[in-house]
């Protein structure tokens, strides 16, 4: 039945800006060379497993809408086969090189530790067998330790340490599956990692176990030999309250406190960006600043919604901003860009998954041509190194020499005996020049 569902789709293609094919790509090219790379080496796309296959399309207000084969009654071993086999064949069908997984969306229910292990190991030897049958890889795992009641109050931030202990196991395994199938990230995001009231919660020990957790990830990435990398999803809130990886300056300041920096980068969020109070180029640019920019889960959200709406991207604009900080950081490594984004709860045909991901395809991909062009242009590029020239000159060198103390650079603006003057930072020019590309 999974193979089915598809079955009366062709592979997506590249038929250019004058394709007439609502089922086909006008900007993703996945071999057109861009700044020395392939577009399919620089996008290096990833469907999602849990919005794409597990969701039902309900909401807080009603039941699920979609009539998927694999939805209907439990979640047992036959059903969570159909969706693995139905999300594979998907991924090849958009012919983009990846996907993503939480463990329990790609695994049949189970209660105790013992069913949920066999039930997950079963999972990953199909998902071994399927990646072989359809040529995708995995661009990252993770372990889902907040949608199960046991995390209500968190994972590695709970209370109890046996729900602390429940989170270890899920992420051994999870990790582990990880380096079996050669994905190239491990993600943790920490959904309930923080709390609703402070009334009942002792921040201090939150963190410190938080931190522990995170370390004892990191040290078991080694001793199995993962060469990928470990990435922590900033979001500032929902599901709950206050979250403790809020945003990507958040996110390096935890990881310098448990010595983690050079350990661990971020997987970053259209969505979450904005609600954390930022734009989306703005978490990126810090990522990029901070040398800890790892991946990139594409999506939007509604400005007339104050919460996740994880729609797909669809403005050009958006995204080529958020793409020249990918290029000026030499691009995205191990890392992609996974559609962490759902069709809405209306949209229950089959054809309206491809509607969704082809649109977010061409979006980025028409970005990146759009930023390139930006990039080897030159003139804003220019403009930006002129206004810091000033750093490279001899005051730029003598306040960052050792040795330099406060007063130094004070006398230097004694002797000087002049006020600087302003320069324009030329806002307007600029916007001006992005929006001719």
């Amino acid at each position: 039945m999974s193979a089915d569902y598809f079955a009366e789709f062709a592979t997506v293609r590249y038929e250019g800006p004058d394709a007439t094919s609502d089922l086909a790509y006008r900007w993703y090219d996945k071999d057109r060379v861009v700044m020395g790379k392939r577009m399919e080496d620089h996008l290096r796309f990833a469907v999602c497993m849990w919005h794409t296959f597990c969701w039902p399309g309900s909401d807080v207000f009603g039941a699920g809408t979609f009539d998927r084969p694999w939805l209907n009654g439990p979640m047992n071993a036959a059903n969570a086969r159909a969706k693995r086999e139905a999300a594979l064949a998907f991924v090849e069908k958009l012919d983009v090189p990846f996907y993503c997984f939480h463990d329990v969306d790609v695994m049949a229910d189970a209660d105790d530790a013992a069913s949920f292990r066999a039930s997950f190991a079963e999972a990953v030897d199909h998902l071994e067998e399927l990646q072989a049958r359809h040529g995708r890889k995995l661009l990252w795992g993770t372990a889902n330790l907040f949608g199960h009641p046991r995390y209500m109050a968190g994972a590695a931030t709970n209370p109890d340490p046996e729900v602390y202990a429940w989170a270890a196991l899920q992420v051994r395994d999870a990790l582990e599956a990880t380096h079996r199938l050669g994905g190239a990230n491990y993600v943790l995001w920490g959904g309930r990692e923080g709390y609703d009231t402070i009334l009942n919660t002792e921040i201090g020990i939150e963190q410190e176990n938080f931190g522990r957790f995170l370390s004892l990830v990191v040290d078991h990435k080694h001793r199995i030999g993962f060469t990928g990398t470990i990435l922590i999803e900033p979001k500032p809130h929902e599901p709950t309250k206050h979250q403790y990886d809020f945003d990507t300056q958040t996110v390096y300041a935890f990881l310098k406190r448990f010595g983690l920096e050079n350990e661990v980068k971020v997987n970053i969020e259209a969505n979450h960006a904005t609600l954390s109070g930022h734009t989306f180029e703005h978490e990126i640019a810090m990522a990029r600043a901070l040398g800890i920019l790892g991946s990139i889960d594409a999506n939007r959200g509604d400005p007339q919604n104050g919460w996740d709406t994880d729609q797909f991207p669809n403005s050009v604009e958006e995204i080529t901003l958020a793409q020249l900080e990918v290029l000026r950081a030499g691009g995205l490594g191990n890392g992609g860009w996974n559609f962490d984004a759902k069709v809405r709860r209306q949209s229950i045909d089959a054809v309206d998954l491809f509607h969704g991901h082809i649109g977010g395809i061409d979006t980025i991909a028409r970005a990146l041509l759009r930023a390139a062009a930006v990039i080897e242009d030159g003139a804003l590029e220019t403009f930006r190194a002129e206004r810091y020239a000033g750093w490279q000159g001899e005051l730029g060198r003598m306040i960052h020499a050792p040795g330099t103390t406060l007063a130094d650079v004070a006398d230097h603006a004694v002797r000087s005996n002049r006020a600087p003057q302003g320069r324009s930072g030329r806002q307007e020019w600029c916007e001006n020049l992005l929006n001719r590309f």
